[in-house]
C-alpha cells in the first residue's frame, strides 16, 4: 500500500489501508471529483454503499484517477431492501455493475435487522461470493458483540470488518475489545462526530461535536494540527480504520496528513475519557428490513 497510508492486515492476510474516504452524503455531482483528489493525495481506500446513491460516480472516479486497479480497496455494502441470500446476490451484482469494477475489495452488509435470519441469509451469499473470487472479503457495519457472537455461530466465515459508529463520544471500547478478540478488524463511520450534526435527535443524545471539544483542540494546538486531525491520529493508534467523508480539496488532504506526528499515552487517555456511552445514529439492534425507506 501507498507509505502515505499506511494498512492493517484483515483476518484473511489481505491489507486494507488505514484511512480512506468516505461517500455517504456525498452528491453525485460532488463525488466524481472528490475520489479523484482523494486518490491523487494518497487514499487507497474508498468506501460506498449501494443506499449512497453514488456507486456509478465511485467507479467513475477510480476510471478517471489513472490509478491501477490493484492499488485500490474499493468497499461497498448490500443495503436491507436486497437482503435474503439471492436478493443479496441480485444486489451484489447491481452494485457491480454500477461501480464497473470486475472483482470488489470489501462486501459489508449495511445492518442487523431483528429478523436475524434475513441478516444470516444475506452473509451466506456474501460467503459464496467470496469462495468464487468475486470478493476478497467480507463483512458487516453495525453489529453489536452479541450480533457478532450469534452471526458467527450460523455462518462459516468470521467477518473481516465490523464498521460502526465510533468516535471520541461515543468510543465503543467492549465492542472494539471483543471485535480484536475475534480477528474482526473495526471500521468507524462518523469518525470525527459528523454524526453529531447530522442524524436527526442526535443533539439530545449527548454532548455536542467533538470537533469543538477543548480537549481535542488543545491537544491539537500542541501538535500544530487540527482537531480532526488529532481524532483521526486517535483512531488509527487504536488500531481503528477511519473513513472521513468530504468533498472539498483541502479537507481531503488534511484528513490524510495525520501519519507524520504521535499522540502521547496522556493525550491518547484525554480523548478516551470523552466517551459518553451515547450513540448520535440508530440502534442497530431496532433496525429492520423496511428501516431508513430515505435510502431504498
Amino acid at each position: 500500500m501507498n507509505s502515505k497510508n499506511p494498512s492493517f492486515k484483515l483476518n484473511n492476510g489481505i491489507e486494507m489501508p488505514a484511512l480512506g474516504l468516505g461517500v455517504f452524503q456525498s452528491s453525485p455531482e460532488d463525488t466524481v471529483n472528490a475520489v479523484v483528489t482523494a486518490i491523487a493525495g494518497g487514499y487507497r481506500l474508498i468506501d460506498t454503499a449501494r443506499a449512497y446513491k453514488n456507486e456509478s460516480q465511485v467507479g467513475e472516479g477510480i476510471r478517471k484517477s489513472g490509478i491501477s486497479r490493484a492499488e485500490l480497496f474499493v468497499t461497498t455494502k448490500l443495503w436491507l431492501t436486497d437482503y435474503g441470500h439471492d436478493a443479496a446476490l441480485h444486489g451484489f451484482d447491481e452494485s457491480m455493475a454500477k461501480l464497473g469494477l470486475d472483482y470488489l475489495d470489501l462486501y459489508l452488509l449495511h445492518w442487523p435487522t431483528k429478523n436475524f435470519d434475513a441478516t444470516v441469509q444475506s452473509y451466506k451469499a456474501a460467503e459464496k461470493l467470496l469462495a468464487v473470487g468475486r470478493v476478497r472479503a467480507i463483512g458487516v457495519c453495525n453489529h453489536t458483540e452479541q450480533q457478532l457472537e450469534a452471526l458467527i455461530a450460523r455462518t462459516d466465515v468470521v467477518p473481516a470488518v465490523n464498521q460502526v459508529e465510533l468516535h471520541p463520544y461515543f468510543a465503543q471500547k467492549a465492542l472494539r475489545q471483543k471485535g480484536a478478540a475475534l480477528g474482526i478488524v473495526t471500521q468507524a463511520w462518523s469518525p470525527i462526530g459528523g454524526v453529531k450534526r447530522y442524524w436527526p435527535g442526535a443533539s439530545d443524545k449527548g454532548n455536542g461535536d467533538p470537533l469543538a471539544d477543548p480537549v481535542i483542540t488543545g491537544i491539537g494546538e500542541a501538535h500544530g494540527k487540527s482537531a480532526a486531525q488529532v481524532i483521526l491520529r486517535w483512531h488509527f493508534q487504536n488500531g481503528v480504520v477511519a473513513i472521513p467523508k468530504s468533498v472539498k480539496p483541502a479537507r481531503i488532504a488534511e484528513n490524510i496528513a495525520i501519519f507524520d506526528f504521535v499522540l502521547g499515552n496522556s493525550e491518547m487517555a484525554k480523548i478516551d475519557a470523552l466517551d459518553t456511552g451515547m450513540r448520535g445514529g440508530p440502534d442497530p439492534t431496532q433496525v429492520d428490513t423496511d428501516s431508513f425507506s430515505e435510502y431504498s
